[in-house]
């Protein structure tokens, strides 16, 4: 009878007699070593239990955590981006969203199982600490800052012009141009400086969203739950409103025809995917958040999935609807262009207005989400030594990382404010597709580690190859055709980030003092 008990013990002397042989040993392995070393699922489910200075709260319910991907995804990739791709792909940029949500479908079944089985803070960076090494995990890592930092400034730079064109409609009155522009331009080959310019909207947004994220978790999802319920309607009324004047001659020809940028056929329409695939990275926002949601294993993963299924609806939705009432060859350069396309439709102001009322409430939730998730991506690195520890500092009344969030939100402020968007894009979509084909390949690894017997509330279907093979596969598809600026950009990147490393990170890490 008492065998199980006296099996137990002898467990626990077993791992602590490995803890103290890790820890006389940690301080002779090998650099090799330590890049491929591991954090154990565990491991991180222990840290987030006894973090320094005061852990996380689990204060998130399933509603409110499917609100915060939908809030970081619904409404960006349309409300913006759709300037971006119509003209790389046409009307075919249906097609183009698509591509992206079926891509980021197979690798929502790998984050959900990851979630499960990682439910700790630090998503894709986290998984790939478990799995791939310490060196990956932080390549990772700087992916994400890459994703998350840029598309908090592209968003809230977006803001500036459904902000103006709410003022214009309700007011009579706009914003000064000097006020709105930003002070480095780019046309994808040159770069300008225009002096004398300051974008000073999305400053004021990245600053109301500080305010709040610095109250609390709880306090910010709510808020964020009560804006992407707004967003939606608003988005649903636009859909209305826009088939009203729906007209199929605009969808012929189907496929962008001009080549002179090389757009033509389907290179327009995987290039056009490669642009809106960053407003997908609600759902890496969503397992972001595992340290602070209660019962992860169970609502992490239905968070991602809920997610994935609202935001390709109305994603198709609103494509659809904003192709079929203006020609493609309107978008490029629009400013607030669903807020215009209700105002060709009706030839009244008043849809406009709610419109872009609505796409103010829209953007503000979306930063809130994208810089939170920042926040706690590096809340996650610091914990582990990588980065100083000001970023993994909790407030102990209101449970946030009070220094981490001034930091990100003086960095994300002052490129909305400094610099045009142009590039950012395609930036964000490069970081997040690399972090989700690390995602990818980390579910076969964490099967072979945890083996058959692990606890985990979701199993990506097909065994573990299947579905995490094809997630790279359209990964990669959608890479190929990014801009050749974009990968010098994200290879200086990653060069500083693996600088940065050697220099710093794989000295201060904690399993140097930790077995």
């Amino acid at each position: 009878m008492n065998q199980p008990y006296n099996r137990e013990l002898w467990r626990r002397f077993e791992l602590s007699h490995f803890s103290l042989a890790t820890k006389e040993i940690s301080v002779n392995l090998t650099l090799g070593q330590k890049l491929i070393r591991t954090k154990t699922a565990e491991r991180a489910h222990e840290d987030s239990q006894a973090a320094h200075g005061g852990g996380l709260n689990r204060t998130l319910g399933l509603f409110p955590l499917t609100m915060i991907g939908v809030g970081a995804t619904v409404g960006t990739g349309i409300f913006f981006t759709m300037v971006e791709a119509v003209p790389k792909a046409g009307p075919a940029v249906i097609l183009s969203f698509l591509i992206a949500a079926i891509t980021a479908g197979l690798t929502a079944l790998c984050y959900a199982e990851l979630a499960g089985r990682v439910p700790a803070s630090g998503s894709s960076y986290s998984f790939a600490y478990a799995t791939v090494g310490e060196f990956a995990a932080f390549i990772v890592a700087a992916c994400l800052l890459l994703e998350y930092g840029l598309a908090g400034s592209a968003v809230a730079i977006g803001w500036s012009d459904y902000l103006n064109n709410f003022l214009q409609n309700a007011f009579g009155w706009e914003i000064p141009a000097h006020l709105r522009s930003p002070m480095f331009v780019s046309d994808h080959s040159n770069l300008t400086v225009q002096s004398g310019n300051f974008n000073l909207p999305p400053v004021l947004l990245v600053i109301m969203c500080c305010i709040l994220l610095i109250r609390g978790t709880k306090e910010s999802a709510t808020t964020n739950a009560v804006m992407v319920v707004i967003k939606l309607a608003i988005l649903a009324f636009f859909s209305v409103i826009a088939f009203s004047g729906f007209d199929a001659n605009n969808f012929t020809p189907f496929f962008n025809t001009d080549n002179s940028k090389g757009f033509a056929g389907m290179a327009g329409v995987t290039a056009a995917a490669g642009t809106v695939f960053f407003s997908f990275i609600g759902l890496d926002t969503i397992a972001t958040a595992g340290e602070e949601v209660r019962d992860p294993r169970r609502n992490v993963p239905i968070g991602i999935l809920a997610a994935l299924v609202i935001v390709t609806v109305f994603y198709l939705l609103v494509a659809l609807a904003a192709m079929g009432a203006q020609p493609a060859h309107l978008f490029e350069g629009q400013q607030a262009g669903l807020s215009v396309i209700l105002q060709n439709v009706t030839g009244k102001a008043w849809p406009a207005l709610v419109l872009s009322a609505g796409a103010v409430v829209s953007v503000f939730s979306v930063t809130l989400v994208t810089i939170y998730g920042q926040t706690r991506i590096l809340y996650a690195i610091s914990r582990d030594g990588l980065i100083p520890s000001t970023f993994q500092k909790v407030n102990p009344r209101t449970g946030a990382p009070v220094s981490n969030t001034l930091i990100v939100c003086l960095v994300v402020g002052l490129v909305a404010g400094l610099v045009d968007s142009t590039f950012l894009w395609d930036m964000v979509s490069m970081g997040t597709l690399t972090a989700f084909i690390v995602v990818s390949i980390a579910v076969p690894v964490i099967r072979a580690k945890q083996g058959p017997g692990a606890d985990v509330g979701f199993k990506v279907p097909f065994g573990p190859y299947v579905v995490p093979g094809l997630s790279i596969l359209a990964c990669l598809y959608i890479m190929k055709d990014l801009p050749a600026a974009t990968f010098r950009v994200f290879f200086i990147w990653m060069a500083a980030a693996i600088a940065t490393y050697f220099l710093y990170s794989v000295r201060h890490s904690r399993l140097n003092k930790k077995g």
